[in-house]
């Protein structure tokens, strides 16, 4: 279990919006997404939470495909060993797809990741949260798979 007493947990932040729309404000949804991530984790720094520097941020980026760059180099530090934790906002940030979800929760469970949406109830970081993750995938019911 990552977040063990004395053992840093290292977590990446993952959002994503589908429009170009609004990108060029001072304060985007990306922007808001990150910030209650940010929180979420800072709440959880009794239990070893860390922020990697890194941003993963895909602006104008359809949920449908996986081909998308920060989640691409996301995967690439996940399979590098280089985080613990994933952080979303909500969990079709990730992505809309539920196959591709099922893809993307087995290869953090391959690497010892574990998945995290603040505004949702799904938290894999914890023994309780990773057995309820197996029956419950939070995903808009317009998603194709």
């Amino acid at each position: 279990m990552n977040g063990a007493l004395g053992k840093l947990s290292r977590c990446a932040i993952y959002t994503r919006k589908s429009t170009e729309h609004n990108l060029d404000l001072a304060f985007t949804s990306l922007d808001a997404q990150r910030e209650a991530c940010e929180a979420y984790i800072t709440s959880q720094a009794c239990g070893g939470w860390r922020l990697v520097g890194d941003h993963y941020d895909d602006g104008a980026f359809s949920g449908a495909s996986l081909e998308r760059p920060a989640l691409q180099r996301l995967l690439a530090d996940v399979r590098g060993r280089r985080i613990d934790i994933v952080v979303v906002y909500k969990v079709d940030r990730l992505t809309r797809s539920l196959a591709d979800f099922a893809k993307l929760i087995e290869l953090f469970e391959t690497h010892s990741v574990s998945f995290v949406s603040v505004t949702q109830s799904f938290n894999t970081s914890s023994s309780w949260g990773g057995s309820r993750s197996t029956c419950s995938c939070p995903l808009p019911s317009s998603s194709a798979s």
